[in-house]
Protein backbone atom coordinates (compact mmCIF):
# COMPACT_ATOMS: atom_id res chain seq x y z
CA UNK A 1 0.00 0.00 0.00
CA UNK A 2 1.09 3.48 -1.47
CA UNK A 3 1.27 6.11 1.78
CA UNK A 4 -0.67 9.30 1.89
CA UNK A 5 0.82 12.30 0.51
CA UNK A 6 -1.07 14.71 2.79
CA UNK A 7 -2.37 14.71 6.27
CA UNK A 8 -4.98 11.65 6.30
CA UNK A 9 -8.23 12.92 7.94
CA UNK A 10 -11.85 12.41 8.09
CA UNK A 11 -14.87 15.01 8.58
CA UNK A 12 -17.82 13.71 10.12
CA UNK A 13 -21.20 15.69 7.98
CA UNK A 14 -23.89 16.36 10.29
CA UNK A 15 -26.42 13.05 9.02
CA UNK A 16 -24.24 12.85 6.31
CA UNK A 17 -21.06 10.93 5.03
CA UNK A 18 -17.22 11.02 6.13
CA UNK A 19 -15.33 13.16 4.03
CA UNK A 20 -11.94 11.56 3.51
CA UNK A 21 -9.02 13.31 2.43
CA UNK A 22 -5.13 12.70 2.05
CA UNK A 23 -5.07 10.05 -0.48
CA UNK A 24 -6.14 7.43 2.25
CA UNK A 25 -5.88 4.24 0.59
CA UNK A 26 -8.60 1.78 0.60
CA UNK A 27 -9.44 -1.86 0.86
CA UNK A 28 -11.59 -4.64 2.12
CA UNK A 29 -10.25 -6.18 5.53
CA UNK A 30 -11.31 -9.75 6.04
CA UNK A 31 -11.29 -11.38 9.74
CA UNK A 32 -9.89 -14.91 9.45
CA UNK A 33 -10.96 -17.38 11.89
CA UNK A 34 -9.11 -20.18 13.53
CA UNK A 35 -10.73 -23.78 13.86
CA UNK A 36 -12.81 -23.42 16.70
CA UNK A 37 -14.23 -20.19 14.57
CA UNK A 38 -12.13 -17.65 16.97
CA UNK A 39 -10.99 -14.54 15.11
CA UNK A 40 -7.31 -15.34 14.46
CA UNK A 41 -6.06 -13.16 12.12
CA UNK A 42 -6.25 -10.54 8.70
CA UNK A 43 -6.17 -11.05 5.22
CA UNK A 44 -6.33 -7.81 2.57
CA UNK A 45 -8.59 -8.34 0.13
CA UNK A 46 -10.01 -6.08 -2.90
CA UNK A 47 -8.34 -2.70 -2.86
CA UNK A 48 -10.53 1.09 -4.48
CA UNK A 49 -9.27 3.19 -6.38
CA UNK A 50 -9.48 6.75 -4.53
CA UNK A 51 -8.52 10.29 -5.17
CA UNK A 52 -7.12 12.62 -2.80
CA UNK A 53 -10.85 13.49 -1.36
CA UNK A 54 -13.74 11.16 -1.52
CA UNK A 55 -17.06 10.21 0.78
CA UNK A 56 -17.76 7.00 2.60
CA UNK A 57 -21.12 6.46 3.37
CA UNK A 58 -22.31 6.56 7.08
CA UNK A 59 -25.78 5.90 6.79
CA UNK A 60 -25.67 2.24 5.41
CA UNK A 61 -28.18 2.78 2.63
CA UNK A 62 -25.85 3.95 -0.28
CA UNK A 63 -25.98 1.36 -3.52
CA UNK A 64 -22.67 2.72 -4.59
CA UNK A 65 -21.17 1.10 -1.00
CA UNK A 66 -18.72 2.20 0.05
CA UNK A 67 -19.08 5.35 -1.37
CA UNK A 68 -21.67 7.75 -0.18
CA UNK A 69 -24.28 8.30 -3.15
CA UNK A 70 -26.49 10.84 -0.82
CA UNK A 71 -29.18 7.96 0.47
CA UNK A 72 -29.13 9.57 4.01
CA UNK A 73 -31.01 12.28 2.80
CA UNK A 74 -33.57 10.45 1.08
CA UNK A 75 -33.44 8.18 4.07
CA UNK A 76 -33.71 10.93 7.06
CA UNK A 77 -30.33 9.36 8.69
CA UNK A 78 -30.23 10.79 11.78
CA UNK A 79 -26.28 10.69 12.50
CA UNK A 80 -26.03 12.54 15.68
CA UNK A 81 -22.85 11.73 17.29
CA UNK A 82 -23.05 11.17 20.75
CA UNK A 83 -19.65 9.16 21.47
CA UNK A 84 -17.33 9.93 24.89
CA UNK A 85 -14.46 12.49 23.75
CA UNK A 86 -12.91 11.59 26.82
CA UNK A 87 -9.36 10.18 26.38
CA UNK A 88 -8.62 6.76 25.52
CA UNK A 89 -6.55 6.31 28.85
CA UNK A 90 -9.23 7.58 30.77
CA UNK A 91 -12.03 5.32 30.04
CA UNK A 92 -9.72 2.08 30.19
CA UNK A 93 -9.59 -0.44 32.93
CA UNK A 94 -6.26 -1.77 33.69
CA UNK A 95 -4.80 -4.48 34.11
CA UNK A 96 -1.78 -5.93 35.43
CA UNK A 97 0.38 -8.36 34.68
CA UNK A 98 3.73 -9.77 35.52
CA UNK A 99 5.82 -7.93 32.53
CA UNK A 100 2.66 -6.19 30.55
CA UNK A 101 -0.36 -3.94 31.26
CA UNK A 102 -3.46 -4.68 29.32
CA UNK A 103 -6.31 -1.42 29.25
CA UNK A 104 -9.70 -2.24 27.98
CA UNK A 105 -12.00 0.75 27.07
CA UNK A 106 -15.17 -1.49 26.62
CA UNK A 107 -17.11 1.21 25.30
CA UNK A 108 -15.21 1.25 22.00
CA UNK A 109 -16.09 -2.14 21.59
CA UNK A 110 -16.41 -3.32 17.16
CA UNK A 111 -17.00 -7.06 18.09
CA UNK A 112 -13.90 -8.05 16.24
CA UNK A 113 -13.56 -11.11 19.01
CA UNK A 114 -9.69 -11.31 18.81
CA UNK A 115 -9.56 -10.93 22.60
CA UNK A 116 -11.22 -14.40 22.98
CA UNK A 117 -8.92 -17.04 21.76
CA UNK A 118 -6.53 -18.89 23.37
CA UNK A 119 -7.98 -18.19 26.94
CA UNK A 120 -8.87 -14.46 26.35
CA UNK A 121 -6.51 -11.61 26.84
CA UNK A 122 -7.61 -10.80 29.89
CA UNK A 123 -6.30 -14.20 31.64
CA UNK A 124 -2.98 -13.93 29.19
CA UNK A 125 -1.91 -10.91 30.62
CA UNK A 126 -1.66 -12.71 34.29
CA UNK A 127 1.05 -14.53 32.19
CA UNK A 128 3.12 -12.62 30.23
CA UNK A 129 6.17 -13.64 31.97
CA UNK A 130 6.07 -16.82 29.38
CA UNK A 131 6.85 -16.05 25.71
CA UNK A 132 4.95 -18.18 23.66
CA UNK A 133 1.83 -16.79 26.33
CA UNK A 134 3.30 -12.69 25.95
CA UNK A 135 3.41 -13.54 22.06
CA UNK A 136 -0.55 -14.29 21.84
CA UNK A 137 -1.38 -11.74 23.90
CA UNK A 138 0.41 -8.74 22.42
CA UNK A 139 -0.80 -10.33 18.54
CA UNK A 140 -4.48 -10.75 19.92
CA UNK A 141 -4.25 -7.29 21.47
CA UNK A 142 -3.24 -5.76 18.20
CA UNK A 143 -4.90 -7.13 16.23
CA UNK A 144 -8.13 -5.60 17.62
CA UNK A 145 -9.21 -3.01 15.32
CA UNK A 146 -11.32 -0.39 17.27
CA UNK A 147 -7.97 -0.26 19.91
CA UNK A 148 -10.59 -1.06 23.03
CA UNK A 149 -7.73 -3.30 23.91
CA UNK A 150 -3.98 -1.70 24.48
CA UNK A 151 -0.54 -3.78 25.60
CA UNK A 152 1.57 -1.75 27.50
CA UNK A 153 5.61 -2.82 27.79
CA UNK A 154 5.78 -2.39 31.88
CA UNK A 155 9.50 -2.16 31.67
CA UNK A 156 9.36 1.19 29.01
CA UNK A 157 5.54 2.02 30.37
CA UNK A 158 4.62 2.33 26.54
CA UNK A 159 2.15 0.48 24.25
CA UNK A 160 2.95 -2.03 21.98
CA UNK A 161 1.52 -1.13 18.84
CA UNK A 162 1.32 -2.76 15.16
CA UNK A 163 2.99 -0.94 12.57
CA UNK A 164 0.27 -0.50 10.70
CA UNK A 165 0.24 1.47 7.27
CA UNK A 166 -2.19 4.71 7.32
CA UNK A 167 -5.40 3.44 5.24
CA UNK A 168 -8.91 2.32 5.91
CA UNK A 169 -10.58 -1.27 5.62
CA UNK A 170 -14.00 -2.10 4.88
CA UNK A 171 -14.39 -5.14 7.75
CA UNK A 172 -15.67 -8.26 6.42
CA UNK A 173 -16.71 -10.89 9.17
CA UNK A 174 -17.10 -13.74 7.26
CA UNK A 175 -17.93 -16.03 10.75
CA UNK A 176 -20.62 -13.59 11.26
CA UNK A 177 -22.36 -13.62 8.33
CA UNK A 178 -21.80 -9.40 7.94
CA UNK A 179 -19.82 -6.54 7.00
CA UNK A 180 -18.50 -4.81 9.38
CA UNK A 181 -17.34 -0.91 10.68
CA UNK A 182 -14.74 1.26 8.62
CA UNK A 183 -11.50 0.60 10.58
CA UNK A 184 -8.70 3.36 10.09
CA UNK A 185 -5.46 2.59 10.68
CA UNK A 186 -2.19 4.08 11.32
CA UNK A 187 -3.37 7.66 12.93
CA UNK A 188 -5.97 9.36 11.04
CA UNK A 189 -7.36 12.20 12.62
CA UNK A 190 -11.42 12.23 12.95
CA UNK A 191 -13.26 15.48 12.84
CA UNK A 192 -16.53 16.04 14.21
CA UNK A 193 -19.40 17.70 12.99
CA UNK A 194 -19.38 20.91 15.25
CA UNK A 195 -15.43 20.64 14.29
CA UNK A 196 -13.86 19.56 17.44
CA UNK A 197 -11.32 16.40 16.97
CA UNK A 198 -11.37 13.43 18.47
CA UNK A 199 -8.40 11.77 19.93
CA UNK A 200 -5.73 10.69 17.43
CA UNK A 201 -5.46 6.62 17.87
CA UNK A 202 -3.58 4.16 15.78
CA UNK A 203 -6.55 1.48 15.72
CA UNK A 204 -9.97 2.95 15.34
CA UNK A 205 -13.43 1.93 14.22
CA UNK A 206 -16.06 3.93 12.60
CA UNK A 207 -19.95 2.87 11.98
CA UNK A 208 -21.04 1.98 8.48
CA UNK A 209 -24.10 0.56 9.07
CA UNK A 210 -25.83 3.50 10.59
CA UNK A 211 -27.03 1.63 13.58
CA UNK A 212 -24.41 2.35 15.94
CA UNK A 213 -25.17 3.75 19.40
CA UNK A 214 -22.04 5.45 19.91
CA UNK A 215 -21.27 7.41 16.91
CA UNK A 216 -19.48 7.98 14.84
CA UNK A 217 -17.41 4.87 16.67
CA UNK A 218 -19.30 1.27 15.81
CA UNK A 219 -20.49 -0.39 18.70
CA UNK A 220 -21.33 -3.81 17.17
CA UNK A 221 -24.51 -3.52 16.06
CA UNK A 222 -23.51 -4.52 12.64
CA UNK A 223 -23.66 -7.83 13.53
CA UNK A 224 -26.93 -7.36 15.42
CA UNK A 225 -28.49 -6.34 12.36
CA UNK A 226 -26.27 -8.65 9.74
CA UNK A 227 -25.40 -5.49 7.62
CA UNK A 228 -23.85 -6.31 4.57
CA UNK A 229 -22.11 -3.75 2.54
CA UNK A 230 -22.81 -5.96 -0.98
CA UNK A 231 -19.16 -5.98 -2.36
Amino acid sequence: MTQPKARAQIVVIEDGPYVVSGAVPLAQQTIIADEEGGSENWREGKAFTVSESYELCRCGHSEQKPFCDGSHAKVGFDGEETASRTLYVEQAQLFEGPEMRLTDAEGLCAFGRFCDPKGQVWNQVLETDKPAIRADFIRQVGNCPAGRLVAWDKKTGKPVEPDLPVSIGLVEDPEQRCSGPLWLRGGIEVVAADGGKYELRNRVTLCRCGESKNKPFCDGSHAAIKFRDGL
